[in-house]
């Protein structure tokens, strides 16, 4: 749990459940991942307050929209700090996305420093409008999945951090074909 006082700066955590979980089953995985290839939203939780040092309020998106919900999960991110926020819509409406949205759009009216977990470009007028404000805006993502639209606001003062290599938000190495920087290249992966 948090050792930072819930009271002065904020940091929001958003994460967008199911799109980190598409992309690391179908674009990383080429499947479900298994429980030890999940993250531990508990060290997303301590980065994003490790990072910039100030109380995080986790919000985890969840569409709801069957009616039920993973009540496992959801205990899972009560106990580590998180507040679900379950969502239900029609068919056509992507619930999650919405909600996030209109966070975003809220914490720029009400402040606040801002975390995304996702990978999805359909955030970047909102994310565009937070990093052109007064306040620190990350990205937690897998950085060859990000959209080009969230990737192209880093020169706009946008910070990005891999969920996998800054994060350490898994308990195993995943396989991902990632370009590597030479300083951080280690031959012994490969022997």
């Amino acid at each position: 749990m948090s050792t930072i006082p819930a009271t002065g700066p904020t940091t929001y955590l958003l994460v967008d459940g199911e799109n980190i979980d598409a992309t690391l089953g179908s674009s990383i995985l080429g499947g479900r991942p298994s429980p030890d290839q999940r993250p531990r939203w508990e060290r997303v939780l301590a980065f994003a307050e490790q990072r910039w040092g100030q109380h995080v309020r986790g919000l985890f998106f969840l569409n709801a929209s069957s009616g039920s919900l993973p009540m496992s999960f959801v205990q899972a991110l009560l106990a580590i700090g998180f507040q679900p926020i379950p969502l239900a819509g029609d068919a056509t409406e992507k619930v999650v996305d919405i909600g996030i949205k209109r966070m975003l759009d809220a914490i720029a009216e009400h402040g606040g420093d801002v975390m995304l977990a996702s990978h999805d470009g359909d955030f970047a007028p909102e994310v565009q409008r937070l990093v052109e404000g007064d306040r620190r805006v990350g990205l937690l993502a897998f950085r060859e999945f990000t959209s080009t639209a969230l990737a192209s606001l880093t020169a706009k003062g946008l910070q990005t951090f891999d969920l996998e290599l800054d994060v350490a938000a898994f308990n195993v190495q995943l396989p991902r074909l990632r370009i590597i920087p030479l300083d951080e290249f280690d031959p012994t992966r490969y022997l």
